[in-house]
């Protein structure tokens, strides 16, 4: 949820609560109010009837309006205690029970003791309510109504720079040449902001040159003493002036120095994958045909170790690097026939939307969090133990999804493009 959202969501929930709450207390404390000045109205005409009687020695003459009534009845010797009722009021005119406000008091005349009823209708006092009322909840909506509008509109407004840098930063490549540039705004913050990400890309791409710089000098610095070391093996092997002992110490060391050859290959070819280093252009490649010369390429493993190899391949076009496609490929495969028994079996399907490639070996599944990490590998792997960490990362720079799991005999790893 954006935070504008929420940000409006929280005021307008605080609005509606406070005006809900105010809007409470305002009726009642208009009621209240509306209802002391029908008190007062009540003890008017009590006093009138005082003043009648003390006059003329006689109860007035009982009159009923349409808004109010007054009644006396004869109270004997009972004690009238004086006080204020809310009661039902007689409309005679539509013949209905309407709500009233009353005041019982009592009067002495001629030494006989009479209770007075004086009722007054509440009618035109609840429509007054009801009118204020309505007119509070329809200025209550329209509050809301143009909070709402003005945050949404405003709000918006406010934060259309930030927008701005966001689309920036999404933007951003390495590989470009141009920096990040980032409008001015009025806001202090997101000029703030801005000045931070615009120092950050250009840390970043110095770091990045100095990384690239970093790699080719690495690459060019190890692969040059390696390649001397190679040479000068196959040199002294072809010499045969040395005995059995040192004839399988030196193949030792010759396995160990192309061990060492791949690693350093593979590990350069990580970092430059991982930094995007790659020169070769993406283009459309169809799958199909990389996998059917990889698979001729590893024909010779395949009968070495009693291999059989089941194909169904369909066509599959995707955007990438070629390279890199011969990399992913090559290393899932060799991995499947490493990792394989021999006279076992190889799946290898095609669809435009899976490459899956199935595999016989052990028996129990693998650690699906820890093979794709880099240098995990089993004591008998003679890899370098980074195939399928290069397979993962290639995944990974062009959105495709990389599963792995087994299903007895067969080992199983499923690209989704």
């Amino acid at each position: 949820m954006k935070l504008f959202q929420i940000y409006n969501r929280i005021s307008l929930f605080t609005v509606v609560i406070i005006i809900l709450i105010t809007g409470i207390v305002y009726y009642y404390t208009i009621s209240a109010i509306l209802t002391y000045q029908i008190d007062k109205d009540l003890v008017v005409e009590e006093n009138e009837v005082f003043d009648y009687v003390k006059l003329n020695h006689k109860l007035p003459q009982v009159f009923r309006s349409t808004d109010q009534q007054i009644y006396f009845r004869h109270a004997n010797n009972e004690v009238v205690e004086r006080r204020y009722i809310n009661t039902d009021f007689k409309d005679v005119k539509d013949n209905e029970n309407e709500s009233g406000r009353g005041l019982i008091s009592s009067v002495i005349v001629n030494n006989q003791n009479y209770e007075v009823r004086i009722i007054e209708s509440k009618v035109e006092t609840e429509d007054l309510i009801w009118i204020i009322f309505l007119i509070t909840i329809a200025l209550i909506v329209l509050i809301i109504a143009t909070l709402f509008i003005i945050n949404r509109v405003l709000i918006k407004k406010l934060w259309k720079p930030f927008y701005g840098t966001l689309e920036q930063v999404k933007q951003f490549n390495l590989t470009d040449k141009d920096t990040i540039t980032l409008a001015g705004s009025k806001i202090d913050e997101f000029d703030e902001l801005n000045n931070a990400v615009t120092s950050m890309s250009l840390r970043v791409k110095d770091d990045y040159k100095n990384l690239k710089h970093f790699i080719d000098n690495a690459s060019h610095e190890l692969l040059t003493p390696v390649a001397v070391i190679n040479s000068k093996l196959d040199i002294l092997i072809q010499t045969n002036d040395f005995n059995e002992r040192q004839s399988e110490l030196l193949g030792d060391l010759y396995e160990t120095v192309s061990k060492l050859t791949r690693l350093n290959k593979a590990i350069l070819l990580l970092s430059k994958i991982e930094n995007n280093l790659i020169t070769d252009d993406a283009q459309y490649v169809n799958i199909k045909r990389h996998i059917e010369s990889s698979l001729n390429l590893f024909q010779e493993l395949f009968i070495n170790k009693n291999i059989t190899l089941k194909t169904d391949l369909g066509d599959a076009i995707v955007m990438m690097s070629k390279s890199l496609l011969e990399v992913l490929i090559n290393n899932l495969l060799s991995n499947a026939i490493r990792h394989n028994n021999y006279g076992g079996e190889l799946i290898v399907s095609l669809n435009k939307y899976h490459l899956q490639i199935k595999n016989t070996g052990s028996e129990t599944a693998l650690d699906s969090k820890q093979i794709f990490q880099r240098f995990n590998k089993s004591a008998q792997s003679e890899g370098t133990g980074l195939g399928l960490t290069l397979v993962q990362q290639i995944c990974t720079n062009y959105n495709f999804t990389l599963t792995y799991t087994f299903e007895s005999p067969f080992h199983i790893f499923t690209i989704t493009f």
